[in-house]
């Protein structure tokens, strides 16, 4: 019995042990399932987060390209360095090693390093020689990785078009800004794993898809022309900025943009945010005389004027609304070409005056002010315009002479070739086209967007005509070119000063915009230099930086010559040298607002066009002002036909000389010596003489014009009405003739 009991006893015992360890087997077991099925991707997700860490691998941007398939901005592969501080023995000597050679803050890039434990970097895409350095020191668990680092082999060439990149290869400004998602690519991964010392043991890595190229309009060697005179003026004039834009008269492709003062992308570091503006398309500043292009273009649109009416300049000064406007200097009778070459102020306030508040108004829309261009470059500016309802009654006044209102560079561009293309406004520019990273070369074509008609094609070209008057005997006189007919405007603003908000009277903005060959343009030229010292003047020292590109570029494109270049330079140097004195321009008086109080509005609508005209100045017939006057029929005879430089019938260093009414014929018939010793040689006139299409049909008149080695640009149907160069007139062998018909 006892030992039944004892047996029970320990049986009891046994079997509550068996319990005990099979309920503490299934605990285990079910912790275990829990752990390994329910708890899985928590854990899982902890110990990646302890083992391993992902850094992101820079994409490589797409190329960038100019006209002609030159890398103008590529991405490079470079070794990146890092650590794992677990690694390294001893991380201060270490950390102090690198930071001399990288020349960074050892402290600074040690609590770095101490702070990630696991991965810190130490130098972000350094030079190759900072690299090689480090790998020969052979440190313990430091590493090197290859990222993909931006670099631009032309250096400062382009930059404020280009822009730069930051080290995490984010575009900052240009048009590595502008077209960043597509530019940029997707960025591949970089893992780093740890064992449970914390050692490191590999890495797997996903490869990055790069970003698309760009395709520029630019012309790395016409930028690199334009960039280098701007540069030589920027020393000679001691100009605060200047801005050149070459365009493609026809297509609107931007050529070249050059900046001064510039900056070097590969040194992102270095670089002053100052140094980051495009001024071609950030500035806006009062564009001066080169805005009476669109009072007088608007006037002879709307037949208000005509290219030989007369008007009374009333000696250089106006009263208008109380205030008095004075010219440069005294101007009496001048016809509106005159008014144009010689820029007076008086004669365009006239013009606008005829025009009107609303026509006016709708011209300066339809050129394109008060509104972006829609160039692909960032930071553009819409100008600085007002609508009608806001003008003053001295607005219309000051609007006509480049006043109260604010253009940029690349607007100006766009106003001179719509006057240089037959009257079409063509958008600028400045993008060809993108392309998906290829190894074959691919076809780009570009095809212009965004044009309009503006003006005729008959006040097209009686601007254009109007325009080389002013190369040839008016205030652009040093935009001549040697073997090449020019035309454009001049223009001198004064700038508002910022801290007194009222016009300074020692900062000025000189401007020359023109375009070459005139009957048949290839490219438009605008330069703009800010706040030169001593000569300020436009004419003085703007035209000749427009001359030396102009030239350059036109050979550089292989376009023909339309002019025959004289066999003696001398008679060239003498053409082109003209009296600073005379090329003054500008009005003193401010009759408008500055342009700080403007409206830039763009949602303005386009007004109606209205009728009549306050304000018509008084004229005079032809006759009547050459004789009072006493101008010789050289100057009228521009005003009605292009005539080349070198077919003209004098040639001088100085303001030609026009004989008074007393003066004898024995003096006029010989050579003339002026106060500076310099000879006016008369020269045989030669071309074509332009024959009459008056009342011939259109099937006659083109055979007339094939039979006299010209070329007929016909403007409507029925029978020739008018024609520009008027007949009679010289141009050189295959020049346009524009011929309007009708019935």
């Amino acid at each position: 019995m006892a030992a039944s009991t004892a047996r029970n006893s320990t049986n009891l015992r046994l079997y509550v042990l068996a319990g005990v360890f099979v309920f503490w087997c299934a605990a285990i077991s079910v912790r275990l399932v829990y752990l390994q099925i329910f708890r899985y991707g928590t854990f899982e997700h902890r110990a990646q987060h302890q083992q391993q860490r992902t850094e992101e691998v820079s994409p490589r941007r797409g190329v960038i390209y100019d006209r002609q398939g030159r890398e103008l901005a590529m991405s490079i592969n470079v070794d990146s360095v890092f650590a794992v501080p677990t690694e390294m023995p001893r991380p201060a000597s270490t950390i102090s090693l690198i930071a001399r050679i990288t020349k960074q803050d050892p402290r600074e890039l040690l609590a770095r390093c101490e702070s990630a434990k696991t991965f810190c970097w130490l130098a972000r895409k350094p030079d190759p020689e900072i690299s090689a350095r480090i790998r020969s020191l052979n440190l313990r668990g430091v590493y090197f990785q290859k990222e993909s680092k931006r670099y631009y082999p032309k250096s400062e060439l382009a930059a404020q078009v280009l822009g730069y990149v930051g080290m995490d290869d984010a575009g900052l400004s240009g048009i590595e800004r502008e077209y960043e998602d597509q530019h940029h690519g997707r960025p591949g991964q970089m893992l780093i794993s740890l064992d449970a010392r914390k050692q490191w043991f590999g890495s797997v890595e996903k490869q990055p898809e790069p970003g698309e190229n760009i395709v520029l309009t630019i012309d790395e060697k016409i930028q690199y022309i334009a960039e280098r005179e701007l540069e030589i003026a920027m020393e000679q004039t001691k100009a605060i900025a200047g801005t050149v834009v070459v365009e493609n008269t026809r297509t609107g492709e931007i050529l070249a943009l050059a900046n001064r003062p510039t900056f070097n992308p590969n040194l992102s570091k270095e670089i002053r945010p100052e140094r980051l503006k495009d001024h071609a398309v950030s500035d806006v500043y009062e564009p001066g005389s080169t805005f009476k292009l669109v009072t007088i273009a608007g006037a002879l649109e709307e037949r208000v004027t005509r290219p030989d009416e007369m008007f009374d300049c009333q000696m250089g000064s106006i009263l208008f609304n109380g205030m008095r406007i004075h010219d440069s200097r005294p101007h009496g009778l001048l016809t509106v070409s005159d008014v144009l070459a010689e820029s007076s102020d008086v004669g365009s306030i006239k013009i606008g005056m005829r025009l009107g508040e609303d026509r006016f108004y709708k011209y300066i829309r339809a050129f394109g002010f008060g509104q972006q261009t829609g160039i692909e470059l960032p930071g553009e500016t819409r100008g600085l315009t007002k609508p009608v309802s806001r003008w003053s009654k001295v607005s219309i006044a000051a609007i006509s002479m480049g006043q109260e209102i604010g253009i940029t560079p690349l607007q100006l561009v766009g106003l001179i070739s719509t006057m240089a293309n037959d009257g079409i406004y063509v958008a600028p520019r400045i993008v060809a086209a993108t392309t998906r990273p290829q190894s074959a070369p691919q076809q780009i074509a570009f095809h212009p967007a965004n044009e309009h008609r503006v003006i005729s094609s008959l006040t097209a070209a009686e601007m254009r005509q109007m325009m080389q008057g002013v190369v040839l005997h008016g205030t652009g006189t040093k935009a001549r070119l040697i073997g090449y007919s020019s035309a454009g405007k001049t223009g001198t603003a004064q700038k508002v000063d910022p801290a007194t908000h009222a016009y300074s009277h020692t900062k000025y903005v000189a401007t020359f915009a023109g375009f070459a060959p005139v009957n048949n343009p290839a490219i438009t030229v605008a330069v703009v230099l800010d706040s030169a010292v001593g000569l300020h003047q436009g004419g003085q020292v703007s035209a000749p930086v427009f001359t030396r590109i102009t030239q350059q570029v036109l050979e550089y494109l292989h376009t023909p010559h339309d002019l025959e270049i004289a066999p003696s330079r001398q008679v060239l140097l003498a053409q082109a040298k003209a009296n600073d004195k005379d090329l003054d321009e500008g009005s003193p008086d401010h009759p408008g607002d500055a342009i700080d109080v403007a409206d830039a509005s763009a949602t303005d609508t386009l007004p109606a066009v209205a009728g009549g005209s306050a304000g018509v100045p008084a004229t005079m017939d032809s006759s009547a002002a050459l004789s009072a006057d006493g101008r010789d029929a050289r100057r009228s005879a521009i005003s009605n036909a292009i005539v080349p430089a070198a077919m003209h019938q004098q040639i001088t260093a100085t303001r030609q000389y026009r004989p008074s009414p007393a003066t004898p014929l024995a003096t006029m018939n010989s050579p003339i010596l002026s106060s500076n010793g310099t000879v006016v040689l008369d020269v045989e006139q030669g071309g074509i003489a332009v024959p009459s299409f008056i009342g011939k049909s259109v099937r006659s008149a083109i055979e007339l014009a094939e039979s006299s080695g010209i070329d007929l640009n016909v403007v409507g149907s029925g029978l020739a009405r008018e024609q520009s160069p008027a007949p009679g007139a010289h141009v050189p062998t295959g020049a346009r003739i524009t011929v309007k018909f009708g019935r």
